[in-house]
């Protein structure tokens, strides 16, 4: 991608990796593989399962028929399918989807190469421990038998908080919910997953905004689109099958593409109009366009009237920010903004698009709530073509998130309040009295008795803080002493040089994954590591979620390799060791002792995930749609005819009251152009009813066929029986309410469904019908702000635009202006930020183990403007140093390229295996290294932390580059 080849073969091949031992001049396919110890044809599978190679006849060519088998791609949010050839058990070939709506036939070279991920000759085969420096092969049982003694141990002496959970965008949904049910009876909420550092502050702005935090449409429904505005996001590289979808809609409807980015990138290619503006900078940005649509009367004044709630406050802030202070704090031209404004205004509806360029800052959940202000005064949600369109990263990081894999909440988004412990208890059938004495008890500052169940966890992003931060500074009562990386790469977290500490103090590291992960080389520990071999994805079943809230169907595609084992198996094996597994799979049929059954463990969050629709989509259903892909059709997402007709593909989430309901989901959020029962919704009413003495309810709108014609609050058993409604409800379903709280059930909470199925009969939304909330009052700046970063070198902005003042909230002290107010700008002048390519995924780990991947890139890099290398005195191609302001620094090849702009740099984040100049790879257990190392950008990035979501912050800070 980044380096003219010829003949297929890549520039100057990182001389320190298994690619430089094929030959010193050039790397082509066939030698690559030679060289790798590598054949084409799935040797490596064949050798896994004890078989051997002979030359191949016509007999054993005849012998076992082939069998397809559909799958879904493990890498980002889009659920392509796969359709896996499988002949004697050995997965030997590859198609992509053709009926499927979202891939259509196609695959990015990610998903293209997904059978080597299954089969990859560097996975990790066996469960091993490091002892004495070395790496050992030990059993199944010995491990769990250690490990769990060993956290037995620290839970007696620590308490349940010094073991830390972390779980996994990876896990399909029944994996996930098992694992956040699994760390409650442990009796901890330090517990949480990669939505912590890619989407938090989306969901968190976008939920607080107007209900649920996900993205409202789909990728289909993309081909609607008149504008298409992208700020923060890179899908031609992050998520390229998507683009085939932005595509269509700039062709068919030649809708503009505006792309908002610091950085000239693969998707900006493609746009109409490229906006460059200073990272960290979105909030100005956005109300620099918003200015121009209020100073010319071109906002939906109705929509505003009759769907919104604030906008008079947001306007007297985006008064503020006149064409010459957006460009004073942005570098944009006003001018430029008021054509994107003219733009946006006339070609709707429009749809906004962002990802992690748009969260991963200190006011991440400004930035997206700004995004979502724009999409409100254009009028552009509930409406097809419309929306905002956040694209997810991983495949199941919308799913893991769904089902509560989160350290501030219980799944489905309850939190963790006494009445949604309560709710999941009569789910789980659990004594609560039991559950709550898992969890340590704690004195409040009121002197009072705190159960840690009822408090926030440690989030993922400050695990190392949990480990290092003084513990009289901490609200629990000791540090956290065990870690369990489960399906997560460390090196995708900032501050790695305070990892590698933090890794080196723990009493014990655990890593649970198909490959080693960083984890097993950034330390220099020699003892008290395990790693544990989990399957892929592919070598179990289950569904997992697009980032359209589509639920799709893996089947198994082979057998679990080498002796790795599914990740609900590991978690039943450490719940019998820890003595719950009873209790863990009360209600979970047990295919053996240790293997849970996937469908029944679907049908128990079906029974208790209320609050966002994740109740009406059976195994039953899921698999259904999967087998019927090509009777929905490519835009609407609809089923023409055929036995699921009707239906949205995936049953897109909220899917309404049980499986019998046969709700067939909701495709676009708050669309008040269908009835509830079709797939349309309204707002929803989860700020009350009224504030400073306003009507927050909806104002002369609803749903088509709704007997309330006006907005309403959400259903309780109460309001079914003021409106004479409790009349429609069954016997069964009126007892299962009264076992609740009798006329104080609310619809979230009702286990049988009752409320929802009665309010949809009479055509209303169980959540509501409200208005949009432009003002989160509960938020640290209830209009979105512009704050600048924690370190800038626009030291003249400080003054106008500073950060928060330091706080404590998620267990943890959380600086900022303690930071800010430090000026080291002058030793460090270019801005940093970073993102994604399309050849790796996430940490790398997987994809830089990937032949077929890790031939197209094998260099880390940092881009970097001809202006700044010429200042610095460096070539295109050399080696430099990177180095950040707290001391992390990394060497790294040097990218000359006006795809950035002069004072910033670019450094992709998937690469590992190297720390601050040293190759790693001898530290990696045999055979088990990536094919393709390089250092991590994240251990010259820096602290920094939402002040909402503790989401870190990686796409605006400070680095100096000079020559290695």
């Amino acid at each position: 991608m980044l380096r003219k080849k010829t003949n297929g073969v890549a520039r100057r091949p990182q001389r320190t990796s298994i690619l430089s031992k094929v030959g010193e001049s050039a790397v082509d396919r066939r030698a690559f593989l030679r060289g790798s110890g590598l054949a084409i044809g799935g040797l490596a599978a064949i050798s896994a399962t004890g078989g051997t190679v002979t030359q191949a006849n016509a007999a054993a060519s005849a012998t076992g028929a082939m069998e397809t088998i559909k799958s879904v791609c493990t890498h980002c949010s889009v659920g392509c399918t796969v359709v896996a050839e499988v002949q004697n058990g050995v997965w030997v070939g590859q198609e992509p989807g053709w009926d499927s709506p979202f891939n259509l036939g196609a695959h990015c070279a990610k998903g293209a190469s997904v059978r080597e991920h299954a089969h990859g000759e560097r996975r990790l085969k066996y469960p091993m421990k490091k002892e004495g420096g070395e790496w050992k092969r030990i059993s199944w049982e010995q491990a769990i038998d250690e490990i769990g003694d060993g956290m037995m141990q620290i839970r007696e002496e620590s308490g349940p908080d010094s073991v830390y959970w972390l779980g996994s965008a990876k896990h399909n949904n029944e994996q996930a919910y098992l694992f956040r049910k699994f760390a409650a009876y442990w009796g901890t909420n330090n517990v949480d997953h990669q939505a912590r550092i890619c989407h938090s502050t989306t969901v968190a702005g976008v939920a607080n905004t107007w209900g649920y935090g996900a993205m409202t449409n789909s990728y289909n429904d993309i081909h609607k689109s008149k504008a298409i505005f992208i700020i923060g996001g890179n899908p031609a590289e992050a998520h390229p099958v998507s683009l085939l979808h932005v595509l269509k809609a700039k062709e068919e409807n030649n809708a503009p593409l505006i792309v908002c980015d610091p950085r000239f990138t693969r998707t900006a290619a493609h746009a109409d109009e490229y906006v460059r503006f200073r990272p960290g900078t979105d909030v100005a940005l956005v109300w620099g366009i918003l200015w121009h649509i209020f100073e010319n009367g071109w906002e939906d004044t109705e929509f505003i009237r009759t769907r919104v709630w604030g906008m008079d406050q947001i306007r007297t802030e985006v008064a503020k920010w006149t064409p010459e202070e957006v460009e004073r704090v942005t570098g944009t031209p006003g001018s430029q903004l008021k054509r994107v404004a003219r733009t946006l205004v006339n070609n709707r509806p429009g749809t906004v698009i962002w990802c992690m360029g748009g969260t991963q800052h200190t006011n991440g959940n400004n930035n997206t709530r700004a995004y979502c202000i724009l999409q409100l005064a254009l009028g552009n949600m509930g409406v097809s073509g419309g929306g905002t369109n956040i694209f997810r990263g991983h495949d199941n990081v919308q799913g893991a998130t769904d089902l509560g894999v989160l350290s501030h909440t219980l799944p489905g988004y309850y939190g963790l309040s006494a009445g949604a412990w309560g709710h999941w208890g009569r789910v789980w059938g659990e004594d609560m009295d039991w559950l709550k004495g898992q969890f340590e008890t704690v004195k409040g500052a009121d002197g009072k008795d705190k159960n840690l169940m009822n408090l926030t966890g440690i989030p993922v992003s400050r695990w190392i803080d949990g480990i290092l931060e003084d513990k009289e500074n901490m609200d629990q009562p000791n540090n956290v002493r065990a870690m369990v990386l489960w399906g997560h790469a460390p090196n995708s977290q900032t501050r790695m040089t305070e990892m590698k500490t933090a890794m080196e103090k723990l009493d014990m590291l655990v890593v649970v994954d198909p490959y080693p992960t960083v984890s097993a080389v950034l330390h220099d520990r020699t003892d008290g590591v395990y790693l544990l071999p989990a399957c892929t994805q592919f070598e179990t079943r289950g569904s997992v979620t697009a980032s359209n809230r589509s639920l799709q169907w893996r089947d198994q595609v082979v057998e679990p390799l080498f002796e790795s084992l599914p990740d609900h198996v590991i978690m039943a094996k450490f719940a019998n060791k820890f003595g719950w597994a009873d209790r863990l799979f009360r209600n979970i049929e047990m295919e053996d002792a240790e293997t849970p059954n996937i469908e029944s463990i679907t049908r128990e969050f079906n029974a208790g995930m209320w609050t966002v629709g994740y109740t009406g989509q059976s195994p039953e259903r899921i698999k259904l749609h999967m087998a019927n892909q090509h009777t929905f059709d490519r835009t609407t997402l609809q089923a023409v005819g055929g036995p699921a007709d009707g239906d949205y593909y995936g049953m897109p989430w909220p899917c309404w009251g049980t499986p019998e309901m046969k709700h067939p989901g909701t495709p676009n959020l708050y669309d008040m152009s269908k009835p509830v029962a079709e797939g349309g919704l309204c707002f929803r009413a989860r700020f009350g009813v009224e504030r400073d003495g306003e009507n927050l309810l909806a104002e002369g709108v609803s749903n088509p066929g709704a007997e309330i014609q006006d907005g309403y609050p959400e259903f309780t058993m109460q309001m079914l029986m003021d409106l004479g409604w409790d009349g429609d409800l069954t016997a069964e379903e009126r007892a299962a309410i009264d076992a609740v709280a009798g006329p104080k059930t609310n619809w979230k909470t009702d286990l049988s469904g009752g409320i929802q199925r009665v309010a949809i009969k009479h055509g209303c939304a169980p959540f509501g019908n409200a208005k949009a909330r432009a003002v989160v009052w509960t938020f640290p700046d209830p209009v979105p702000l512009h704050r600048e970063p924690l370190y800038t070198n626009r030291r003249d902005l400080v003054a106008d635009y500073p950060t928060y003042e330091d706080r404590k909230f998620y267990r943890l002290p959380t600086m900022y202006a303690s930071i800010q107010k430090n000026d080291v700008s002058k030793e460090y002048p270019i801005i940093l930020t970073s993102g994604r390519l399309v050849e790796y995924e996430g940490g790398g780990d997987e994809t830089r183990s990937n032949p077929w991947l890790a031939e197209l890139q094998q260099d880390m890099f940092v881009e970097i403007n001809p202006r700044d290398a010429n200042d610095i005195g460096i070539r295109d191609g050399s080696q430099v140093w990177v180095e950040g302001p707290e001391g992390g620094k990394v060497k790294v090849m040097a990218m000359v390229t006006e795809r950035v702009g002069a004072g910033v740099a670019f450094m992709p984040f998937h690469f590992g295996g190297h720390f601050q100049g040293k190759d790693l790879r001898d530290k990696y257990p045999d055979g088990a290294d990536p094919y393709v190392l390089g250092e991590s950008t994240n251990t010259a990035q820096t602290y920094g932390y939402d002040s909402v979501t503790q989401m870190q912050e990686t796409k605006a800070t400070l680095c100096k580059i000079s020559a290695a």
